[in-house]
């Protein structure tokens, strides 16, 4: 059965602004690269993959929900590094234990990002 992700891929057109963007930007770790066409990452054990496009898979990557504890936070620090956010952080919907905030962002090669926190 399937039960944990090894890897994500995201496209980029331009794998080094990507890297810069991901390093700089969102502060990951970058596990290594090999420029101009592939560069890697660690997000929580996850390997995210930044990577040119390949034939027949040139369009948007699917949206990653970065969990974060202080969404307020987070969103001032990755705003003031320049990021494009979609809007500020919002309420999306009040759990019994808890609320669920969200903040939407695009990285450099166009694909949407979130940002998700689970408040008490």
């Amino acid at each position: 059965m399937l039960n944990r992700i090894g890897q994500i891929s995201l496209n980029a057109h331009d794998v080094a602004r990507a890297t810069a963007f991901y390093r700089d930007v969102l502060g990951m770790q970058c596990l290594f690269e090999f420029l101009p066409k592939l560069a890697f990452f660690d997000c929580g054990g996850v390997r995210l993959m930044i990577s040119l496009p390949e034939d027949g898979f040139d369009h948007p990557g699917s949206v990653l929900y970065y969990k974060v504890d202080d969404i307020r936070a987070a969103y001032e620090a990755i705003k003031e590094k320049g990021a494009e956010f979609l809007g500020e952080p919002h309420l999306v919907a009040k759990m019994p234990d808890h609320e669920l905030w969200m903040a939407f962002l695009k990285d450099t090669e166009g694909n949407t990002l979130a940002l998700m926190s689970e408040v008490r």
